[in-house]
């Protein structure tokens, strides 16, 4: 990665990544301790891992890597260490600087860690920059709307067209931030260039957010999502997908 838009500190115990316009950073930052009462634990969404963070510098989101399902019984926090490039807390920042770099709604990465844990695991965590105003799409005052939807639709688009294969699309994960939409969360997805419209993956990536939507937008009857849901397809399959402009 340029080091333009990355800073490295490795160690043979941890890995740090920064965004050198945050050139006070250290690792730190990604311990919620570190904030004392400037961090405020996110009530919704996720798996209790995320912090608000208000800070001199800014307003940042900081996210731990935990586990969900069984395997967390076993291990909360901890994955197998396969080397810091493999970890997915430095994926994940390295991730959001290609997108942003296509000139996609995604949050600025400020900084990334991955921390040795014994001789064969791993922890992290990543810290982003907050989206000012946004909040989750089933959130959203116009939720009923037809406008809404096709925007939507047309934001899944963009990032199809440019390779992204979302490993969670789901509603949540969808913020609407005054006029614009943003797409949040980028724990192992990665890109996949070349892939025509009806890719396999594209369409397993709709299938999940369609399922979100029954569950999370449950203030709408059925038939009115369903209405919803195709307005999106229809906003899908018209969009020509220009990423834009670097942010």
């Amino acid at each position: 990665m340029n080091s333009s838009t990355e800073a490295a500190l490795i160690t043979g115990s941890s890995a740090l990544l920064c965004n050198p316009a945050f050139n006070a950073v250290t690792g730190d930052w990604l311990d919620p301790g570190f904030w004392g009462d400037r961090a405020r634990l996110v009530a919704s969404g996720g798996r209790g891992g995320a912090w608000y963070i208000s800070a001199s510098e800014g307003e940042f989101v900081l996210r731990r890597y935990l586990r969900g399902g069984l395997v967390a019984r076993l291990s909360r926090a901890s994955y197998v260490f396969t080397g810091f490039n493999n970890t997915r807390s430095l994926r994940e920042f390295r991730l959001l600087l290609q997108l942003r770099a296509r000139g996609l709604p995604v949050p600025e990465p400020v900084a990334a860690l991955a921390r040795r844990s014994g001789l064969l695991f791993w922890q992290g965590a990543i810290l982003l920059r907050r989206i000012p105003r946004a909040h989750p799409l089933p959130e959203s005052p116009a939720l009923g709307e037809v406008d809404l939807w096709s925007r939507v639709g047309e934001l899944v688009r963009r990032f199809h067209d440019a390779g992204l294969d979302h490993a969670d699309l789901n509603c949540d994960n969808i913020l609407e931030a005054g006029e614009d939409l943003w797409l949040i969360d980028f724990d192992r997805c990665r890109l996949r260039p070349g892939s025509g419209p009806q890719a396999r993956w594209k369409q397993s990536n709709l299938r999940r957010l369609r399922r979100s939507v029954a569950k999370r937008c449950r203030v709408l009857p059925p038939e009115r999502q369903e209405e919803l849901w195709q307005q999106l397809l229809q906003a899908y399959a018209a969009s020509g997908g220009q990423p834009g402009r670097p942010l």
